[in-house]
């Protein structure tokens, strides 16, 4: 037995497939058929979190508010909640969505920013909202470190504290191994695991993670989300059946709903040259337009440019780093290749 249960992130990092257009007639839709499937923790709202059509760049279809108002009409048993950055996100925006009646709110950070979520998590306690920490580009430090933040997020007052795949590239001993130490350094420390699929692992990594028995783990119905997608909810609780643990949701209900509700979204086909790479490299797609605009003003492959970046920094991406790494590559390149760069959204993380 396995007490991990499932948030679903359809709506949330689903919204970066679509251009953040899921309407609030979308997320009525959408999160009252979850809800009634027995999700018991569904996120919404923009992709990138509260306050992120304020930028101005990446409007979504509906505002906080009325993102709001459709989970608070339509989820009527799950906890339901929305993401948010420090710097894009502020406090009272937090204060709206928990007078809406948002039941948790995951304050997202680099992994080593995790201060910026200080007042975020001290507001969420006072206004009744359980808080999560995610620590997005965990692989860029190592367990030890990793865990040593944890717990500085648990003494901060966050409740559970998510190991986050950006990229896409870890392995599932990998995973495991963080997991591990972070109950060394506490052992009934609450965990959560957000993975995306670039290398397709996503499954086998949320796997380990119930097999450890933490408390979360992220999915999304056909797998929608950014880059190379999240974690794909039919497969996981099918395998789950396989490996003998209670899936919570009858799988084939899931399907329904993907099929129905996502599937008819969904335009790319194939596997992306790009997300591969990143996945390998350990690369955060965050950083895509950046690479995009570099190597295409110097003429050199973006993947390679990627794995380059990366031997140096997988958490940030400089622009003076990229050009000195593409002059460098410049001098062995021979032909240009043809890579459709898809849709990817640019460094709204690193806002401060």
């Amino acid at each position: 037995m396995s007490k991990t249960q499932i948030l679903d992130c359809t709506l949330r990092d689903g919204s970066y497939v679509i251009d953040f257009r899921f309407t609030q007639k979308d997320t009525e839709r959408i999160g009252s058929a979850l809800d009634l499937a027995g999700f018991k923790y569904i996120e919404v709202g923009h992709g990138i979190g509260l306050g992120a059509s304020l930028l101005g760049e990446y409007v979504a279809a509906a505002t906080d508010e009325e993102y709001l108002k459709a989970s608070a009409l339509s989820i009527k048993n799950a906890l339901w909640g929305m993401f948010i950055i420090p710097g894009i996100g502020t406090l009272d925006q937090l204060r709206m969505a928990a007078d809406y009646g948002m039941k948790f709110v995951r304050v997202g950070t680099n992994v080593s920013d995790v201060e910026q979520s200080a007042p975020f998590i001290e507001l969420a306690h006072k206004l009744g909202v359980r808080v999560f920490s995610n620590f997005m580009k965990s692989y860029a430090l190592d367990p030890i470190e990793f865990a040593k933040l944890a717990k500085r997020a648990m003494a901060l007052g966050t409740e559970l504290v998510y190991i986050v795949d950006s990229a896409g590239g870890m392995l599932p001993s990998e995973v495991r191994s963080y997991i591990q130490a972070c109950r060394g350094e506490m052992s009934n420390m609450p965990i959560g695991f957000h993975g995306h699929n670039n290398l397709g692992l996503a499954v086998a990594n949320s796997l380990v993670c119930v097999e450890e028995d933490i408390e979360l783990v992220d999915t999304s119905l056909q797998g929608f989300g950014r880059s190379a997608g999240n974690t794909p909810t039919e497969q996981f609780l099918s395998v789950l059946i396989r490996a003998g643990f209670p899936s919570h949701i009858d799988p084939i209900v899931a399907m329904d709903l993907g099929e129905s509700l996502i599937r008819i979204l969904i335009e790319n086909r194939g596997i992306s040259s790009l997300d591969v790479t990143a996945g390998q490299a350990l690369f955060h797609s965050s950083n895509m337009p950046l690479i995009h605009k570099i190597a295409k003003k110097h003429r050199v492959d973006p993947r390679r440019l990627i794995v380059e970046l990366c031997k140096h920094d997988k958490i940030n991406a400089s622009e003076e780093l990229l050009v000195k790494l593409a002059q460098e590559l410049q001098i062995s390149m021979v032909n240009m290749p043809n890579i459709q760069m898809g849709n990817y959204f640019g460094q709204e993380e690193s806002i401060s």
